[in-house]
């Protein structure tokens, strides 16, 4: 028996329906051949299910001894397949130099860096499905004007559609989290790169709704403005008022200065 550790974020499903529906929300057609990547996947409940639909393509990444030992002996065939490590730290080129996909129960408690893993890698990254804690997953799939839309929602929505499928209560968990969940499901979209210097544009959001409660010219400022930027109406507004695209053009003008 795997005892869930807190120091890991664990709260393992044992909802049988809610893993049917998790596996389900894996959007791949027919004759598709791409690698499955499950991130952190505990005793196994979604990986019994993606063995029988995705055989020799399923990949396996967990953290915790105790659940690769339980994973070795529960499902044999999975050898390499099956890898020891932190996800953060995998060199995720070498394993899948070509396009893959993710899915899995996300550790609560790295669901944000896990998604600045993707976006560093979605060139390669073309569809995601995960359950997250509701309060990050609604956060993610805000759209602009939201009070709960941030820095990752703008992010992630530059280069993935996203949607939320279904809510999961904490029954569905041994042991019950104290906060409802929620499953999501990221496509890539078709912008390949961005019309401006990306690390610019990650600066620029991530310092706009740092200072969220101001307007952008004053949450801003310390990036030295040229006029012509300092000018434009919507340095009056809050970041959450902000679409992509215009975080886009805001990034587009401060390069020109």
């Amino acid at each position: 028996m795997v005892r869930p550790k807190k120091h890991l974020g664990q709260h393992f499903l044992r909802d049988q329906n809610i893993a049917r529906k998790i596996v389900d929300s894996l959007d791949l057609p027919e004759g598709d051949t791409r690698p499955v990547l499950e991130i952190g996947p505990g005793t196994g409940v979604l990986t019994s299910r993606l063995m029988e639909r995705y055989p020799g393509r399923l990949f396996l990444v967990e953290i915790d001894a105790e659940s690769v030992e339980h994973l070795h002996q529960a499902y044999p065939s999975l050898g390499h397949h099956l890898i020891q490590g932190d996800f953060l730290k995998l060199d995720l080129q070498a394993l899948f130099p070509k396009p893959f996909v993710i899915i899995g129960n996300f550790p609560y408690n790295i669901s944000s860096q896990i998604f600045f893993q993707v976006l560093d890698h979605r060139d390669r990254v073309d569809q995601v499905v995960c359950m997250l804690q509701k309060e990050v997953a609604d956060r993610l799939c805000a759209k602009h004007g939201s009070k709960v839309y941030g820095i990752l929602s703008v992010l992630l929505q530059a280069f993935y559609d996203l949607e939320s499928l279904f809510k999961v209560s904490p029954g569905a968990f041994h042991p019950p989290p104290k906060v409802m969940s929620s499953v999501i499901r990221l496509r890539r979209n078709a912008r390949k790169e961005l019309p401006c210097d990306e690390l610019l544009f990650r600066t620029v959001v991530k310092q706009a709704f740092q200072k969220r409660r101001k307007t952008l010219r004053n949450a801003l400022k310390h990036l030295n403005l040229p006029a012509s930027v300092d000018a434009l109406d919507l340095m009056d507004k809050r970041p959450e008022q902000l679409s992509v695209e215009d975080f886009i053009f805001l990034t587009q003008q401060i390069g020109k200065g």
